[in-house]
């Protein structure tokens, strides 16, 4: 009989790549995938630990996996497990698996079973080389997460990642080709490239290739659409402006992570950019795209967050009008500057700030949202819409909602209403 594994993933687009990652190689070894989450042989955790709530959410997870079939193997993956380690043994997995070995993931596993104990596949990520991972499938079939950087350097003093993921490295130019070749053999249209920091890429490799070489590679023939995954604004010079906007593929949405719209508490973060320098750099994208949409991520309620502040934060929102904001309170990470900062914030005034930054995140998702009511947009078609027709994205990655149509297509849509986060739309003639 085929054993079966399943899958549950926390977290990050990169670790959506890893798990898809992980997966194949359980295929390569003759696994299939549960239909029935409750009757799996395998289950596999991919942990988030970048907040409390990830933490809590990962451990969660874990047990619900264990209380579903106590005779099954229990995995655990990822960024939880490289920071717990042993600490994991007792939640019974058979193997505890931190941010390297992913290729390994079954034979692990099997020598596990075989000797009737548990591993702790954890070691020092410092210095590591890049984990060679592929992928050649991936949720749905449109859209493949294409990992082309890991670990990062940069230390904030709230982030606890760069001592789970190390530091950096990057996938060569040849290998990023080389896999998006393979998945537009696969049918997928469009590429999200991602990492745990996109910025640094190249900077470990000979040569230094830029992050602009490492999208230009991954624009290969039967790839129609390339987005690009979170970056920082120090990125986004003249140069790197300029080579993107010659790409047709490139979609204009841009993920720039602000974290706070304050340049004192930007000091703090040591996030290494100001909001001068992050609005130069959005003006510089919306002239050779003028229509972009820009997404973010904000900490709201840092150590030492004044009223002023706060506010600062959200009139430079609104300075820059993101098309959708992600916003989370500040969780103090053991071992990070941060935690041990005088001034930290109450929970009551880190939610009622959190309320309002969510606020005005929807009125600026809206006014974004509006600003396309009438136009006509290519709509790459992803999947049926549960109560009828099509869904699809936008290369400005808007939701869009028709009445029919076939999935994998690029059709024609005249938008004509905000429904929900999303937009519904009519197929243009």
């Amino acid at each position: 009989m085929t054993k079966t594994v399943h899958f549950t993933t926390l977290g990050c687009k990169v670790n959506q790549y890893d798990t898809q990652a992980m997966l194949e190689q359980f295929e390569k070894h003759g696994y299939a995938v549960a239909q029935n989450s409750n009757a799996a042989d395998v289950y596999v955790v991919n942990t988030c630990t970048v907040t409390g709530t990830g933490d809590k959410k990962s451990l969660q997870l874990i047990r619900r996996c264990r209380r579903r079939n106590p005779q099954a193997e229990l995995i655990v993956a990822g960024c939880l497990a490289q920071r717990m380690g042993d600490k994991l043994r007792e939640t019974g997995a058979r193997l505890i698996i931190g941010t390297q070995h992913r290729a390994q993931v079954v034979e692990l596993l099997e020598k596990a079973i075989a000797e009737n104990t548990q591993i702790v596949a954890v070691d020092d990520v410092e210095g590591v080389p890049y984990e060679m991972l592929s992928i050649h499938n991936h949720e749905g079939h449109t859209r493949a997460v294409m990992k082309i950087q890991e670990g990062c350097d940069n230390h904030c003093t709230y982030c606890i990642i760069p001592s789970v993921r190390g530091t950096i490295r990057s996938r060569p130019i040849d290998a990023i080709r080389e896999e998006a070749q393979a998945l537009a053999v696969a049918g997928f249209q469009e590429l999200v490239l991602t990492g745990i920091h996109l910025t640094s890429y190249g900077r470990d490799l000979e040569g230094r290739p830029s992050l602009a070489e490492a999208v230009k590679a991954a624009c290969v023939e039967g790839i129609t659409r390339v987005r690009l995954g979170s970056l920082e604004p120090r990125v986004a010079n003249e140069a790197f402006v300029e080579e993107l906007s010659k790409l047709p593929q490139i979609c204009p949405q841009f993920h720039l992570a602000l974290q706070s719209g304050s340049d004192a508490v930007l000091r703090r973060m040591k996030r290494g950019y100001n909001t001068t320098q992050f609005l130069a750099a959005a003006e510089r994208i919306r002239k050779a795209w003028p229509n972009a949409a820009f997404t973010t991520d904000v900490i709201v309620g840092f150590p030492g967050e004044t009223e002023e502040e706060f506010e600062e934060t959200l009139a430079f929102s609104q300075t820059i009008g993101f098309a959708r904001m992600h916003v989370f309170p500040f969780s103090p990470r053991e071992t990070t500057p941060a935690a041990e900062m005088p001034d930290q914030i109450s929970e009551n005034v880190k939610a009622e700030r959190v309320k309002r930054l969510i606020a005005l995140g929807d009125e600026l998702a809206k006014a974004y949202h509006e600003s396309f009511i009438g136009k006509t947009v290519p709509v790459l078609l992803e999947e049926n819409h549960p109560e009828g027709g099509m869904v699809g994205y936008t290369p400005e990655y808007i939701h869009v909602s028709v009445p029919s149509g076939t999935p994998g297509t690029v059709v024609s849509v005249r938008l004509t209403a905000i429904s929900g986060e999303g937009m519904t739309g009519e197929i243009a003639e």
